[in-house]
């Protein structure tokens, strides 16, 4: 493309509600590593030549932070009334990053206002709610999507390439770890919020995790056809933000067996009570006929079925063989950005172009039946079938 080419280019303003943005995942990854890494590089070109740039204007409860935000980024726009927001023109797209109980209410709002949607999830706290906002929103024709930021990590994205070049033949069984310590506040600063661990805010970790394992393995390897999960409070007794002691309602670890088209099972544990003796925070182990890999946030290294040591199982003798030397790294070959921001980008070229958008308000919903499934599992001591949901 010639300079001229360049300066001619059409360009697009998109105005985007940003609700929530004081909370952390709402202004590190969705505000300053995504809509002001896009702002700030100038916007994104689309195949088909539109310049698509973005404004956000910021809106929480407290206007004192709200207006710090502003200041520290250069943004121009802020407003604790929502309302207002919604009913200016100028702001196509809503995105919600508030805390799941008050979520489906916001978005509601934006979809009667006839915005485009784009949402962390859990999209709602029940199932029946998640579905309802994808029927609303499919009624209104608006375009909506749901964070599924786990997918663009880059060991998962080079698990994906792995799976599509045929690398395992037939998989197998996946195995997931997923956790970390996080302190109970009373001699540390919990890493987490207190809400986290209260059944009554929508805390669990089965209600945060299990979404991202839902369209982990949906996209990934399949179908998911049953969940098995046992749920656990490991510890009850924690401290809030104020140093105050409270007795924890919402689990704060879920270990889950899940079935999925084509026989493959996944075993995936997730838990805030877990001291890492891994490479990475999240893990995944895939075994196949012909290879397996071990993959987390960003690394992936393999082990090809004719490079396969042939271990023998004797309790009296020292085993000496180095089983980590059998692995081979998988290069990273590709510059990736961000999760968080190239999902936004996609969204972004999709709502522009008009075209389909996988990762929309039913895929939040099937999301949060898998984490319904786990939670009546884990209740009723049983394997829960995932039906197929439709509108």
């Amino acid at each position: 493309m010639t300079s001229t080419e360049r300066t001619t280019m059409a360009t697009r303003e998109i105005g985007i509600i940003m609700n929530g943005v004081s909370g952390r995942m709402g202004y590190r990854q969705h505000l300053v590593r995504s809509i002001l890494a896009i702002r700030d590089q100038g916007g994104i070109e689309l195949a088909d030549g539109t310049k698509v740039t973005v404004k956000p204007i910021l809106v929480g409860r407290s206007e004192a932070k709200l207006a710090e935000l502003a200041a520290k980024h250069g943004i121009e726009d802020y407003t604790t009334d929502l309302d207002a927001a919604l009913a200016d023109p100028k702001w196509e797209i809503y995105a919600d990053f508030l805390v799941t109980k008050a979520r489906a209410t916001a978005i509601r709002k934006a979809i009667a206002a006839g915005k485009a949607i784009y949402t962390e999830k859990p999209t709602a706290e029940s199932l029946d709610e998640a579905v309802e906002l994808a029927r609303l929103a499919d009624e209104a024709g608006v375009k909506t999507g749901v964070v599924h930021d786990k997918l663009y990590l880059p060991g998962l994205q080079k698990l994906k390439r792995l799976i599509d070049s045929g690398f395992f033949g037939r998989i197998l069984s996946v195995r997931g770890e997923f956790g970390y310590w996080v302190f109970e506040g009373d001699w540390q600063p919990a890493q987490r919020p207190s809400w986290n661990y209260r059944t009554e805010d929508g805390g669990g970790i089965i209600t945060d995790m299990f979404p991202h394992w839902n369209y982990v393995l949906e996209n990934l390897f399949g179908e998911v056809k049953s969940v098995y999960a046992q749920a656990a409070v490991h510890i009850a007794d924690r401290w809030d933000e104020k140093g105050e002691h409270y007795t924890a309602t919402a689990e704060d670890a879920a270990y889950g067996i899940f079935e999925l088209e084509g026989g493959i099972v996944a075993e995936i544990n997730s838990s805030w009570t877990v001291r890492v003796n891994r490479d990475e925070l999240v893990e995944f182990q895939v075994d196949g006929t012909h290879g397996s890999a071990v993959v987390g946030l960003f690394g992936a290294k393999i082990q090809p079925r004719n490079a396969t040591p042939k271990p023998v199982w004797n309790p009296d003798l020292e085993d000496t063989h180095d089983y980590d030397a059998d692995w081979q790294s998988v290069p990273t070959n590709d510059v990736f950005l961000n999760g968080f921001r190239q999902q936004w980008e996609e969204y972004l070229e999709s709502y522009v172009l008009g075209t389909d958008y996988p990762f929309d308000l039913m895929a939040g919903a099937r999301g949060v039946q898998f984490a319904e499934a786990g939670l009546a599992s884990s209740a009723e001591g049983r394997k829960v079938a995932i039906e197929k949901l439709s509108l």
